[in-house]
């Protein structure tokens, strides 16, 4: 098996290093990641410059661009073969709820679902961070699966570990997205220069987590996994649309 691993935090960061050294263990790894942290990114492409690849001492691969670019540059024109599987991570922090419309660490891994490759996003969920182990051992153990099973459509996971070590993870549980509140206002500051300037607040608190949600399972001390997709049709608002225009569409 053949795997493109990226990332939204940087090709240094030490989520990514842990998920490469775990996946090379059970298959051929190629790593492609931007060359800064990318959080927040989202599916966004450079349309506006070049983009540059270059190598890292470490083998691994970065690009002056998004993690959106990184997945698209390796498997339309880096790599010779398209690879059986992207994972993007491990992230750090939580891509649960409405995180994941936001996310890099999403997006990196949607890019190789949008090229008809499975994929799967994977993120470290807690504080202080020091677990990456887990994660980087359940997406192992989920890339074994996917190779011992015959597929016949790709699909994208998202997929949230709780920062705990291994022997006390709760185990995998299938969920849906939960929903965050509000994110917190904006936090205005001067600049040294005297200039107003606007950071970004933090995302809001969980408002959806009850059962079968990402952030129940989370709670639970499980990791999460949610399919999901891009459809971003509102199905259920069609005919609602057409009778507000008040006219019938072809």
């Amino acid at each position: 098996m053949r795997i493109l691993i990226s990332n939204d935090d940087g090709y240094f960061a030490p989520g990514l290093a842990c998920l490469a050294q775990h996946l090379a263990k059970i298959a051929e790894v190629v790593v492609v990641a931007p060359e800064r942290d990318r959080s927040g990114a989202s599916n966004s492409l450079t349309l506006d410059r070049p983009l540059k690849l270059r190598k890292a001492a470490s083998g691994y691969y970065y690009v002056n661009g998004t993690p959106t670019d990184c997945v698209h540059l390796a498997v339309t024109g880096m790599l010779d073969y398209q690879p059986d599987m992207v994972v993007s991570g491990i992230n750090a922090g939580a891509n649960m709820g409405d995180d994941t419309i936001y996310s890099g660490t999403v997006a990196a891994a949607t890019e190789g679902y949008l090229l008809g490759i499975p994929s799967i996003a994977i993120s470290l969920v807690g504080s202080n961070l020091v677990h990456f182990e887990t994660a980087a051992r359940v997406a192992s153990d989920l890339v074994l699966r996917f190779g011992a099973q015959t597929h016949h459509a790709p699909w994208l996971l998202n997929v949230n570990v709780p920062d705990v070590p291994y022997d006390q993870l709760q185990g995998i549980e299938v969920t849906r997205l939960g929903k965050r509140h509000k994110a917190e206002p904006v936090i205005k500051a001067l600049s040294p220069s005297g200039e107003t300037v606007y950071w970004v607040g933090a995302a809001g608190r969980a408002q959806d987590a009850g059962e079968g949600t990402d952030f129940n399972a989370l709670n639970l001390q499980r990791a999460s996994l949610t399919p999901l997709q891009i459809d971003l049709t509102q199905y259920s608002q069609i005919d609602a649309v057409r009778n507000w225009l008040g006219q019938d569409l072809a």
